[in-house]
């Protein structure tokens, strides 16, 4: 790595449009006198070097020097504090402006090059209000930077100053993006501060590029989405070690694949031979009598590599590779590794895992996980880079009714990773929501190209693990200190239209109400509730997620009075004030569906009374002997029928309106499934438990329109920018 000096620095920068401020390089003490007359009192002094930099925190930087001796003196210090790797001065006027930002350029051994934009000057780093973005940018994007930070009210006019030109300091990011794409050995970027004078123009104070050699990183060979799809539709499988010994993988897997209705044919290998529940037990893959699409192989790790030539042999071209004892174990599992991958790429053998929890696809019946769980077909595709957190999720999603289009633990991904998968299910026309659960990934310039992509079809939802390690990253600027992988990695979902969401239950909820409900075509709310107070809990919520509860209008006013007492607050929320009447719900519902002035609708308590009807029966039973147990159960059946009726007229409500429509139960019931299914419907009904999961969910699917209008908005007007 090399740094350049401040002057070569500012000098490559104003050649990609980004404006310097006018300075003289002196070399001397005297010179830094003579310059300073030139430009004119007051001006600033610093320190001038290839390794000076952070020059503020080093005391290299001088500022409203008004004299000549103040010049001196300043120069003095300045040597002293600087000794050897003083190479001379950098002289400047000073400048007028409260408003000090930061913009800068990285380069993400995973990523690729990032660009940064923040508030600036010495507290860069402890106020961390920064953004990022992935070259190349395109003007929307960098606009979209700008608004981001939560700084944004500096840009508008500020205590007398006037607004900073917007289209200057787009410039500066555009000029960014545009150095990242055409030089590679540009690593590092650090414009601090970049500053806003009181008439708004912009100009860049101090500058710093870091050099580095350009290094081509091979790229990680690709598997082709054609071959992940025969992985998930074999017409025939092999389980090699299958076993009669209960617990043990061999046993578990055939278990679950026969069980669930494999219609392909099944073939159990073991160098034992024998049988297995009546099935003839082959003693190698080489006495299989038929062709064998997938080998599952659970034998310890050592004898992996022996099975390959066989492998080859019988030509099997995919391997579902469950054993474990591989890189995850330590060097010499990771060598291990290495030798499987070099022998099977030679063999055209293609393999997922190792040390992988097995794959479902419930469409053709495939069911190859040691777990036991079998969620229906549907939608929802699901892979997960940790084999607990994938069975947790798919037995959550078989509890809520959320239908599967298939399931991948990813393993060790030795030779299939996330983003294979990604681009598999991006062509997969049954896939219509992507859940990731991922603790890294492999290459992530392709899988953020390759989510963006995606997202434009089909909805996708990320967990991300691992997300407090800040890593260690060695940066000699205030740009590659302030990245932290997180908070690059959110950023970078951002801007590929990826849901990110922090707990396994928000990424299932997302994944419900994304199957289930209609886009929002805005942020404005409604919410209907049996009583105020989760009412303003909720519009609380809404607010937190950037969601708008917007007052009710005159129409709308009009409309409710005619169906709720004279009491009623009037407001949005509104508060049916407690109503018995089944019928109100029903009718105020659909006005606010109808009502031009909101775009989702929230209701809270009108579903979810059984519980209370049932405790409160239970009770009367239990004093008053002369009650009839079977009237209390005809009331129950009737409130479950008003239950099935309501729902049914939210979903052809949301046919006909196009609005989501979300609700909260009164009580929690674990026996309730979110989704309720309404026969010969495009959607479903949707219940959560809280208020905050369903203004959570609701703030993730406005987040994802917010993309598409981006994307929409970019096809209308061009490209990036290079």
């Amino acid at each position: 790595m090399r740094t350049l000096n401040e002057s070569e620095s500012k000098l490559l920068l104003s050649g990609y449009g980004i404006p310097v401020v006018r300075e003289i390089v002196a070399e001397g003490r005297e010179d830094a006198l003579r310059a300073a007359l030139e430009l004119g009192f007051p001006v600033v002094l610093k320190g001038h070097g290839a390794k000076l930099t952070h020059k503020s925190d080093r005391g290299l930087v001088r500022l409203g020097l008004t004299t000549q001796q103040q010049v001196r003196e300043a120069a003095q210090g300045i040597s002293d504090a600087a000794g050897d790797d003083l190479e001379g001065y950098v002289v400047q006027p000073m400048l007028s402006g409260r408003r000090e930002f930061v913009a800068g350029l990285m380069r993400d051994p995973l990523f690729g090059p990032i660009v940064m934009f923040g508030l600036g000057g010495v507290f860069a780093e402890a106020l961390d209000d920064v953004v990022f973005r992935s070259a190349p940018l395109d003007e929307m994007e960098a606009h979209a930077m700008l608004d981001e930070i939560k700084a944004s009210r500096l840009l508008g006019e500020f205590r007398g100053e006037q607004a900073a030109d917007r289209n200057a300091l787009v410039a500066c990011l555009l000029g960014l993006s545009r150095l990242a794409m055409q030089r590679p050995d540009v690593a590092e970027v650090d414009i601090n501060p970049l500053l806003v004078g009181p008439d708004g123009q912009v100009c860049a104070v101090d500058g710093l590029v870091v050099l580095q050699e350009e290094t081509a990183k091979p790229p990680r060979p690709v598997i082709s989405p054609a071959h992940i799809g025969e992985i998930f539709h074999p017409a025939s499988v092999a389980i090699i070690g299958a076993s009669s010994v209960f617990g043990k993988w061999g046993h578990s897997l055939p278990a679950n694949l026969l069980a669930h209705g494999y219609r392909g044919d099944v073939y159990l290998v073991n160098s034992k031979g024998g049988t297995q529940w009546g099935r003839p037990v082959y003693t190698s893959i080489s006495e299989v009598p038929g062709p064998v699409d997938l080998a599952v192989i659970t034998i310890p790790a050592a004898l992996v590599c022996g099975l390959i030539g066989e492998l080859k042999q019988k030509g099997v071209k995919s391997v579902l590779l469950i054993s474990s004892g591989f890189s995850e174990t330590g060097e010499e599992g990771r060598m291990l590794e290495e030798q499987l991958l070099r022998e099977s790429r030679q063999a055209g053998i293609v393999f997922l895992g190792p040390n992988t929890m097995g794959i479902q696809n419930p469409h053709a019946g495939l069911i190859l996980t040691g777990v036991h769980v079998g969620p229906k077909p549907g939608g929802t595709a699901l892979i997960s880079q940790s084999g607990n957190m994938g069975v947790q999720l798919l037995s959550f999603a078989d509890s809520q009714g959320l239908g599967i289009r298939a399931f991948g633990g990813s393993g060790n991904e030795a030779m299939v990773a996330i983003e294979d998968f990604m681009e598999a299910f991006e062509v997969d026309e049954l896939t219509k929501t992507v859940l990731l659960y991922l603790e890294s990934v492999k290459d992530g310039k392709r899988f953020f190209a390759s989510a963006r992509r995606v997202g434009r079809k089909k909805r996708v939802i990320v967990l991300k693990g691992d997300r407090t390690e800040a890593g260690d990253r060695a940066a000699a600027s205030h740009t590659g200190a302030m990245a932290a992988d997180f908070k690059l990695f959110k950023a970078l979902c951002r801007q590929a239209g990826v849901v990110s969401v922090h707990e396994p239950a928000d990424m299932l909820d997302a994944s419900i109400a994304f199957s289930s409900l209609p886009m929002p075509r805005g942020r404005r709310v409604a919410i209907m509730t049996l009583g105020g107070g989760w009412g303003v809990v909720t519009s609380d919520l809404c607010s937190e997620q950037n969601l708008r509860v917007e007052p009710l209008s005159g129409e709308i006013l009009t409309v409710l009075d005619g169906m709720l007492p004279p009491y009623w607050s009037r407001t949005n929320p509104v508060d049916l004030v407690g109503e018995n009447d089944l019928e109100l719900p029903m009718k105020a519902i659909a006005a606010l569906a109808a009502w031009d002035g909101c775009d989702a609708i929230i209701h809270l308590g009108i579903s979810g009374r059984e519980y209370l009807l049932e405790t409160l029966l239970a009770s009367l039973n239990t004093v008053d002997k002369e009650s009839d147990p079977q009237l209390s159960q005809k009331l129950l059946q009737e409130l479950h029928k008003w239950n099935h009726l309501y729902t049914r007229h939210t979903v052809k409500l949301m046919e006909r309106f196009g609005k989501p429509i979300l609700g909260v139960t009164l009580t929690s019931d674990p026996n309730r499934r979110s989704i309720y299914e309404v026969e010969n419907s495009t959607y479903n009904g949707v219940f959560f438990d809280s208020p905050e999961r369903a203004v959570k969910v609701l703030g993730h699917m406005c987040e994802y329109r917010d993309f598409l209008e981006r994307e929409s908005a970019r096809e209308g007007r061009g490209g990036v920018c290079f």
